[in-house]
């Protein structure tokens, strides 16, 4: 079974190696708009075209209704192309919610230039926001400029998270050790080798260390 990715491991697989589902949000109607509707069904055809030419591999092309959600948990792809007419939030809502946890780019074709649509999309986490303009010969630099995007940015968000993690443990430990200054009449060095020499005894980082001194101290009520 393909393990599910994560936030630790979201640089994505060179690019004909991808594993592309395609979610059409694309009505198919017989009103009076049946040529618009054809157009459109056309423009959906050729994306699809533009991506197999391009050695793409398109696992699924599924619909943007209620059960999308759980077929991309299931599928896992590498990326995702919505094919909409309109900027179809709902659809990007849900794409947001499910990528929240397991991050792949989001490649967004549409007839929609709206420029607040656009925005909002992209702040949503869409990688590409591609109008009109459906070349097949484009598709491959659309799909490789939106990964190269998705990376930068993850790679973006790794070293934020890190340093945010990194900023947290100082933190906690200069309240621990701040509470051994307090409690034993300590200076900061000798309470900070203190606190680096039961580290070492107990074979734990210096701030797991300091977070069990916490949390002794949350106990006692100190």
């Amino acid at each position: 079974m393909r393990s599910k990715p994560n936030s630790d491991n979201a640089i994505r697989p060179p690019s004909q190696s991808l594993r592309i589902v395609v979610v059409n949000t694309v009505i198919q109607t017989e009103d009076e708009l049946q040529e618009h509707a054809q157009a459109q069904l056309a423009r959906s055809r050729a994306l699809r075209i533009g991506l197999l030419q391009a050695g793409y591999n398109i696992i699924a092309v599924i619909p943007g209704d209620l059960y999308m959600s759980e077929r991309i948990a299931q599928m896992q792809p590498d990326m995702i192309i919505i094919d909409a007419e309109s900027d179809s939030r709902d659809v990007l809502e849900h794409m947001v919610l499910l990528t929240r946890d397991a991050p792949r780019p989001i490649v967004l074709f549409t007839e929609d230039g709206n420029q607040s649509h656009m925005v909002a999309a992209m702040e949503a986490g869409v990688s590409a926001y591609v109008v009109a303009g459906l070349q097949s010969e484009r598709i491959k630099p659309v799909l490789d400029v939106a990964m190269a995007r998705f990376n930068a940015d993850q790679k973006l968000r790794t070293e934020l998270s890190d340093t945010r993690a990194k900023l947290q443990e100082r933190k906690t430990i200069e309240r621990a050790k701040g509470l051994l200054m307090e409690r034993h009449h300590l200076s900061e060095n000798e309470a900070y080798q203190r606190m680096r020499r039961q580290a070492m005894e107990k074979n734990l980082k210096l701030v797991d260390l300091a977070q069990r001194i916490l949390d002794v101290a949350d106990l006692l009520g100190a």
